[in-house]
């Protein structure tokens, strides 16, 4: 890819991360001026994106997006389709990464530590108490396919938990209970250029919340990120090793970043694994690449020498 070339950042989105993506898409389109790209602001939402992105003929399209229709495939599947090379994952990994309890199995699979967990469907909803005692009385009760920490409960009663638990059974869409695992939550970064996949510094994230929800992640002084995180070298060594072991599992391409809780022993059980990270002022990814000297357009301008086709159509 030459300098000046076009490129079409590609934002916002009709999910319910739409807010984020506009500040991811916003902080890569200035960044990529800045190294001397043309860049096109895209909003996937809009009505007319098809004839726009066509119209354009942008050399690669770099992904902001965030949740629903940008994570899962579906925007992946169409630029596969209009022949436009792009940053992250493909088609089939996009949308395995994004299923929690699909991306499990391979997890497992790799021989990572995952914790225990149940998918819910309307065939087992009956079930609600029993799965609750089975996993010892504290669970963490998620969407099965949303980012951000949307939908992410975290039970240690009876009471709250049937709460949890009907508030996203009544959307009609399967979902995970899962058994909490307490501990330290950490989150490693990944970068591929397709021909080294390379682990960035070990991010400890400390909430001010109970957990790293919503507003701990995109709030200024949501959460504090200590890189690299403080932890025995046999640990971080573990927890590098587990992420690119994750963005293998899954087929990830050109970046990725896989979250963990660290619990008293030092086991990293993995929790999931993003294909398309949070590129703003609060993101995880930039603050990893700034430990080892990357600056934020130079991550931004290796992500989008990675944009390529995955198929062969």
């Amino acid at each position: 890819m030459t300098s000046k070339s076009r490129t079409a950042v590609v934002y916002g989105g009709s999910s319910n991360e739409r807010e984020v993506s506009l500040h991811s898409g916003e902080a890569v389109a200035l960044a990529l001026k800045s190294k001397g790209y043309d860049v096109v602001l895209l909003d996937f939402a809009d009505a007319d994106f098809i004839n726009k992105i066509t119209e354009l003929k942008p050399e690669a399209a770099f992904l902001a997006l965030h949740g629903a229709g940008g994570e899962d495939g579906i925007v992946q599947g169409l630029l596969e389709y209009l022949r436009i090379p792009y940053t992250g994952s493909g088609v089939m990994s996009s949308a395995l990464s994004m299923n929690k309890d699909s991306s499990k199995r391979f997890y497992a699979e790799a021989g990572l530590s995952v914790p225990e967990s149940a998918l819910v469907t309307s065939a087992n909803s009956d079930d609600f108490e029993s799965i609750f005692e089975s996993f010892g009385g504290s669970v963490v009760v998620k969407a099965v396919d949303e980012g951000s920490a949307r939908d992410v409960y975290i039970c240690d009663n009876l009471p709250d938990f049937m709460q949890a638990a009907s508030k996203l059974a009544q959307k009609s869409a399967p979902f995970l209970i899962e058994k909490f695992v307490s501990g330290r939550e950490v989150t490693v970064g990944v970068l591929d250029d397709g021909e080294n996949i390379t682990a960035l510094p070990v991010i400890e994230i400390i909430p001010k919340n109970k957990f790293y929800d919503y507003e701990s992640k995109y709030d200024q002084g949501g959460a504090v990120h200590v890189c690299p995180a403080q932890l025995p070298d046999e640990v971080t060594k573990k927890c590098l090793d587990h992420a690119v072991a994750a963005h293998k599992a899954l087929g990830c391409d050109g970046v990725s970043r896989t979250d963990f809780i660290i619990d008293s022993d030092g086991e990293p059980w993995i929790l999931e694994t993003n294909t398309l990270p949070g590129m703003t002022s609060t993101s995880l990814l930039p603050d990893a690449a700034k430990a080892v000297g990357m600056s934020f357009a130079d991550l931004c301008e290796m992500i989008l020498k990675t944009a390529s086709l995955k198929s062969n159509l």
